[in-house]
């Protein structure tokens, strides 16, 4: 649940706050006092597109702030994820979002006071915010929007089986599509073949190993240098340790002098602990020495002066260069060329072996397809006479006592696409999304054809089916906060007050925001909130008040004629929200 909206900076809107809560609340004022803004606000908040054109001029950014209450059904989801990106829900439960919006068109997100990614704030809008406008009214005239509806209220083992079908479809494509290729291209592809093999030859004959070319580099390098070098080790060998071959008068060495200096402390340390302590670090030195002599020596024994050897490095170095120059910069680069060299002969093989293979897979995966896209279409066909039935039922309640839906499922023509064939022998297309066609048709009235919804659908009609389906995804879950923007638009009269009964039910279980013109819809509002233009100043600007007792029935007045003051309108404005009370109290 949304618990408060902050919003600055956007469109008219300089400064203002939302307080907000359970149950319906409604936000009405003045048309281009700024309703809108705060329809767009939400839509930020939850990752929404930006518009940097709605923007003050001053200060050059805009920011939305949120702060919701998780409920128990998508806390956990929600803290999972947002944990992934560093945040956190507050002590206290409550989540704080936040979206900010710069004239220029840079946008920053931040979750639990963390700087996100934009996209986190709509995977989390997904599971908590559902927003309705007249856009979506059109968007429930395509024929996917229709089949998205009925599959939504199927349930989530059908839509669980609609992922499981799309897999299978997308795998079945794939090899589809594969086999395809390498019979149409096998001429390109033994020849791309070939040369590949070429190459894989050459590399084998070498056998490079990785960092080979840099081990051999620095032996050559010891090689050319190889007497430098053991008159240099010769040397310290004997600084170190002696004469290091038992012959010859022996000489000062390391050694011995730290030997000495050892002992000459510790002679004195029961005088100084001082010069004990250092006795003691002497005895660190001289094991460093010791190992360092040793390792002198080993180096010595093993130093080659082959030049045999230095030959075959040569050697080996040149065939290295050869490979590098054509398949790589170093021999690691070569080596991953072979191992991409290999993979791609795999995928190049047009081997009648291959080809039959998968040929096999192919019809294998087709009739997977075929089976699944049926049970996929028996599932359809049940839910849709549900689906009709509830809808049909939430209509008669909104005024439309004798309307009737039909949800058709067809399955789709045969084209230029894939397809597959049916029990009675005949071929129908399919699609990642199955094998059918949905389409909501409405009967307005008795005797009255049923038409698309396209056709036979008014602006008003419209209005009530789409918040007749709500209704209906209501019941068989959703996300917890709805927000609907003017669907009433085309609608009064009798039909005003029962959508406005409709949403009063929906918030028993759900928070609902409604961005209405309509006085009977607003009655029915737990919660108040009117948007209110000021033109006093050089620049107009807008905010938000929440209105209650007398404030209210005056804005209810001014909706139902543009009288506020009028004590005829404000009579009738209470009557209303008598009305509204008392339906609300007996639902």
């Amino acid at each position: 649940m949304l618990e408060e909206l902050r919003i600055t900076g956007l469109g008219v809107i300089e400064d203002a706050t939302l307080p907000l809560g359970p149950g319906l609340t409604v936000i009405t004022g003045e048309t281009g006092a700024g309703k809108t803004m705060v329809v767009t606000s939400l839509n930020l908040l939850f990752g929404g597109r930006a518009d940097a054109g709605r923007v003050r001029a001053d200060p050059g950014r805009a920011t939305v702030d949120g702060r919701l209450t998780l409920p128990a059904h998508v806390r956990a989801a929600v803290e999972s994820r947002i944990a992934d990106a560093g945040a956190e829900v507050d002590d206290d439960g409550t989540l704080l979002m936040s979206r900010t919006l710069t004239a220029e068109g840079r946008s920053r997100a931040h979750v639990g006071g963390r700087t996100v990614p934009v996209s986190l704030l709509g995977e989390v809008g997904e599971r908590v915010f559902a927003l309705h406008g007249q856009s979506d009214q059109l968007r429930l005239l395509r024929p996917a929007e229709q089949r998205a509806s009925l599959d939504r209220y199927a349930g989530a083992e059908h839509e669980k089986l609609l992922g499981q079908f799309a897999e299978l479809y997308n795998r079945w494509r794939a090899v589809e599509d594969d086999l395809a290729d390498r019979r149409a291209n096998a001429r390109q592809r033994s020849q791309e073949a070939e040369l590949l093999k070429l190459g894989l030859d050459e590399i084998t004959r070498v056998d490079p190993q990785p960092g080979e070319d840099e081990l051999l580099r620095e032996e050559a390098q010891r090689l050319e240098h190889v007497e430098g070098l053991r008159s240099a080790a010769q040397l310290a060998h004997v600084a170190m340790s002696g004469t290091g071959d038992g012959g010859g008068d022996d000489v000062a060495d390391v050694l011995s002098l730290i030997a000495t200096a050892r002992r000459t402390l510790e002679a004195q340390s029961g005088v100084d602990r001082v010069l004990g302590e250092l006795a003691a670090r002497l005895d660190e030195v001289a094991t460093l020495a010791g190992d360092v002599s040793t390792e002198l020596g080993t180096y010595l024994a093993a130093l080659d002066a082959d030049p045999g050897r230095l030959e075959e490095v040569y050697e080996r170095r040149a065939a290295l260069r050869a490979v590098t120059r054509k398949y790589a910069e170093d021999v690691d680069g070569v080596v991953a060329w072979a191992d991409r060299a290999r993979t791609r002969l795999a995928e190049l093989d047009t081997s009648d072996e291959l080809l039959e293979e998968l040929d096999r897979e192919r019809q294998r995966l087709h009739g997977e397809v075929a089976e699944l896209a049926a049970v996929l279409s028996a599932a359809r066909h049940e839910a849709a006479g549900r689906f009709a039935a509830d809808v049909t039922v939430e209509l008669a309640g909104l005024a439309m006592p004798h309307a009737r839906i039909e949800v058709v499922v067809v399955p789709k023509a045969a084209g230029n696409g894939p397809s597959i064939p049916t029990a009675a022998g005949t071929d129908i297309g399919v699609g990642p999304d199955g094998s059918d066609d949905i389409e909501l048709r409405l009967l307005p009235h008795p005797g009255a054809p049923s038409q698309p919804l396209q056709k036979g659908a008014s602006g008003g009609e419209l209005s009530r089916v789409m918040l007749a389906i709500e209704v209906v995804f209501a019941g068989v879950g959703g996300p917890p906060t709805l927000v609907f923007d003017e669907v009433d638009s085309g609608v009064g009269g009798t039909a005003a007050v029962e959508i406005g009964k409709r949403l009063a039910r929906l918030a028993r279980d759900h928070q609902v925001l409604v961005v209405t013109h309509l006085p009977q819809v607003a009655a029915f509002a737990d919660r108040h909130l009117v948007v209110a233009k000021d033109v006093g100043g050089a620049v107009t600007t807008s905010g938000v008040t929440v209105v209650e007792h007398t404030d209210r029935a005056r804005e209810l007045a001014r909706m139902l004629a543009g009288l506020p003051n009028s004590d005829l309108g404000i009579a009738h404005a209470e009557e209303l929200l008598s009305v509204a009370d008392r339906e609300k109290a007996q639902a």
